[in-house]
Parts: structure tokens; sequence; C-alpha cells
């Protein structure tokens, strides 16, 4: 009897000692900070935001030693405001990169998603940054429908799981014979692709990503718009809810600073408008004249600092890279250099190639140099490339239109909205300079930085160069 209340006793004690470790044990681990973090906190921890996206240009991309892209950059923007390091996970498709944050891989899709109402019952949506709208795309070669009925019949071909599927689903209520076929391992830039080969006869894209492809593949054809238009936004983790109101936050505060602006003026900002026969022609001479030339505008570009496809492009607007290009002012040569400009710079023949490449840059360093040295880059080539335009006075009233206007004068996007009023009598009446046709140094930018941009996707550079101009500025007096 005595043996057994012992062994009771000690079971007892046993049991008591059990269950104080547990609770001291536990008492301890939340004195010594051991309680799980949450997932912010572990964000913090590790301190990496680990963004998935897409190899693309309009995403993510190496270019020459460095990488770009416009989700690239936001993403970056997003990581530095949190204190954190960015790490980009690729996957080759947008069901890839859907699945893959849903099952943890990453903190944030930044991606071009759009945000459908079908999505949004699955997906954790941060704030719209973009709107587009779905485009069909066929190629010269075909005619062109009008209306989704046309389009029974022929093959058509997109991208599984995306939003377009969602849309022609809906569609296919309107029109029931309408078949199409899905591909789960191709994105939207692989079939625009396979449209322009002729291997399928139509597919369907998102309108930005549609206007940076016809400068590729000239042949591509918009045959009409489907569905609404729809707001592009990144993916949230389902695990980091707590990230989005800090997300909407920062998203608001970098869209009212003007920095979305700015980067949508630095990705989208020079290909609004397409001219099937001038890309064609450019593609063309890029093949049969540029290489008459091309080591003429790389020299420069190393003595002068300015990546040697800027020059190509600026001498392809100028004079379409002829040699003995005329204009009706007397402008000559593949630069199109005025007779005193010419003479100031030394240069004896217009018509030879040479001189008047070289001629040409060492104008447009002159003008760089003399752009207020308020003016970061890439908005100072920009401003000196409309001088060699419109002339550096000229340039200089429109920074003065724009601080009228209450617009940064610093800013391109904000310099190419206010010279065009310089065409117009109730402003040029009111700056030094007078009259200009304001409209033209903004076309003419905007199509040096387009050729500039084919140039480049067709390989036509050194994998040794760097991008950034180099030229000093010039301290104000």
């Amino acid at each position: 009897m005595i043996a057994s209340s012992s062994l009771k006793n000690r079971r007892s004690a046993w049991l008591l000692v059990l269950v104080v470790s547990v609770v001291f044990g536990g008492m301890s681990a939340c004195w010594w900070g051991e309680t799980p973090l949450t997932p912010m906190e572990r964000l913090h921890r590790d301190g990496e935001l680990v963004v998935l996206t897409r190899n693309a240009p309009t995403m993510y991309y190496e270019r020459r030693d460095r990488w770009e892209g416009f989700e690239y950059e936001l993403a970056s923007a997003f990581a530095a405001h949190l204190g954190l390091k960015p790490r980009f996970v690729v996957k080759d498709t947008t069901a890839e990169i859907l699945a893959a944050i849903q099952a943890g891989e990453g903190h944030i899709a930044a991606a071009g998603l759009t945000h459908t109402a079908e999505r949004a019952r699955t997906y954790l949506f941060g704030p719209p940054y973009q709107t587009v709208q779905q485009q069909v795309v066929g190629s010269r070669r075909l005619a062109v429908p009008e209306e989704p009925a046309e389009l029974v019949g022929a093959s058509l071909l997109i991208t599984g799981s995306s939003s377009y599927e969602e849309e022609l689903e809906a569609l296919r209520q309107q029109v029931p014979r309408l078949t199409w076929t899905s591909h789960m391992e191709m994105s939207t830039e692989q079939m625009l692709e396979e449209v322009w080969s002729g291997n399928v006869d139509f597919t369907i894209g998102d309108s930005h990503l549609v206007s940076i492809n016809r400068r590729y593949f000239p042949e591509l054809r918009v045959a009409f718009p489907i569905g609404e238009e729809q707001s592009l936004a990144w993916v949230v983790n389902p695990e980091m809810a707590d990230l989005l109101p800090e997300l909407a936050a920062w998203f608001a505060a970098y869209q009212g600073s003007g920095a979305l602006d700015g980067l949508k003026e630095r990705y989208y900002g020079y290909v609004k408008i397409f001219d099937y026969v001038d890309t064609r022609t450019f593609r063309r001479k890029v093949e049969r004249v540029l290489p008459r030339y091309e080591a003429l505008f790389r020299d420069q570009a190393v003595e002068h600092g300015f990546p040697w496809t800027l020059l190509a492009a600026q001498a392809y607007q100028e004079s379409h890279w002829n040699p003995n290009a005329l204009s009706p002012t007397g402008v000559r040569g593949i630069m199109m250099l005025t007779k005193p400009t010419a003479e100031q710079l030394g240069v004896e023949d217009r018509a030879d190639p040479a001189q008047s490449i070289q001629g040409g840059v060492r104008y447009l360093t002159g003008l760089h140099k003399r752009v207020p040295e308020t003016v970061q880059e890439p908005d100072r080539t920009w401003m000196a490339l409309a001088a060699y335009n419109v002339g550096f006075g000229h340039l200089m009233d429109a920074r003065e239109l724009a601080v009228r206007a209450g617009k940064n004068p610093d800013l391109w996007r904000d310099l190419k909205h206010v010279l065009p009023q310089l065409s117009q009598r109730k402003y040029y009446k009111t700056v030094k300079h007078g009259y200009a046709r304001g409209s033209e140094p903004v076309r003419y930018v905007q199509n040096i930085r387009n050729y500039q941009n084919i140039l480049e996707r067709l390989g036509r550079m050194s994998p040794d160069e760097d991008e950034p101009v180099t030229v000093e500025p010039e301290r104000a007096q």
C-alpha cells in the first residue's frame, strides 16, 4: 500500500515537472524572442524582395551589361522603399508565374498581369499602374477581320490560362463556332512572331505589347480590340496580405511624384506612332546601307561617349543614311549640317560621310554640354537632340514655357508637351526666339528613340558597349 502511494507521488511529481517545463519553457521562449515571426518580419529579416517575372522587353531583360525593363525598375524602386534588395526569379509563362506566387515562391509577381474579375477570385492584386486593351492581331498577308465572327475558320493561337482566354470564352457566347488553340509554353511575344512568320493566322495581345512588337515585325496588323480596357497590377503572395497597405501607399506616392509617368515615358513614350512603310524601309536599310557607315558611328561613339546606335539612329532620321541628301533649306549630308555650322565645325565637304558624321556628333556634343546641368539622363540627351533639330534658343524658350505652365523644364516628358506651343502666336510672341515648328523636335526625338530601339533589338551592338552618355556638362557661369 505504501509502495503504491509512493509510486503515485513520484508520477505526480514527474507530471508537475513536465507541465512546469512546458509552461516556463514557452514563457522563456517568449521572453527571448523565439515566437514565430510574421511574414513581414521574415521579409525584413531575410533582407530581400523576391519578384516573379518574365524575361521580356517590357518586363525584365539584359541590355548589354545590366538588367532593364519597366517591371524591373518599378519593382526595384519598391524594394528600395522597403529597404530590401530585389531578387528576380524568371518564369516562362503567365500561368507559371501565377502558380508560383500562390505556392509562395515569391513575394510579388510583376509581369504585366491583367487584373480580371475571374483572377481576382483567386489572386491577391495590388493597385493598378497601367491600362491596356486586348487586340486581335494578324498580318498584312491576310484580309483584316472587323469583328469576332470573321475569325471563325481561321487559326487563332493564344497563350494558355491567360486573360485572353477568359475574353474568348465570353465571346463564344455570341459566336458559338469560335475556336482557338491555347499554348501553355509560349509567351505573347512568341505568338506575335508566329503570326508574323505565317505559321498562324491570328493571335491576341495586350495593346502595349503589340505596339512594341509591331516595330520589330512591321507586317503585323491590329484587326480590332476585344473587351473593355483592363488594368495591369502586381499579384501578392497570399501569405503577404500585410504587404498590400504598404504597396498601395507607395504606389500612390510614386505616381504622385511623377516617377511612374517618367518610367512610362522611358519605356513606352516613343512607340505610340507606327509607320509600316517607314519601319520596313528602315529594317531593309539596316542590312543594306548601315554596314557602310557603321564603323564611323562606332568611332565617334567611343570618342564622344554616346551609344553608336543613337548616332546611327539620328543620322537615319536626318538623311536615311544618304551622304548626298539635300533639303530645300540647304542642309546637307548624312547629318544634314547647314553651311555655317559646317564651317564652324571645320567640315570642308558636307557630302563626305566621315566629315559629316564627325561634324554632326561634335555639334550634338556641344549642345549636350549646353543643356542645363540640372537635367539628368536620359532627358539630357533627348533635349540635346531636340536642340539639334529646332535650335538651342527655341529649346530654352520651351523650358521657359514649361515653367510658366507649372511643369518641370528638366523632364523631357513635360517639355515635349509645351514645345508645340512655339508655333502658336500667343506663346511665341512672349519668348525670346519667337516662332518655331515645335512639333517637329518632338517627332524627331521620338523617331530617333524608335530607330535606336529597333537597332538594339536587332542585335546591332557590341557586348562591351556601355549605354550611359558620358559627356560632361558645362558648368554654369
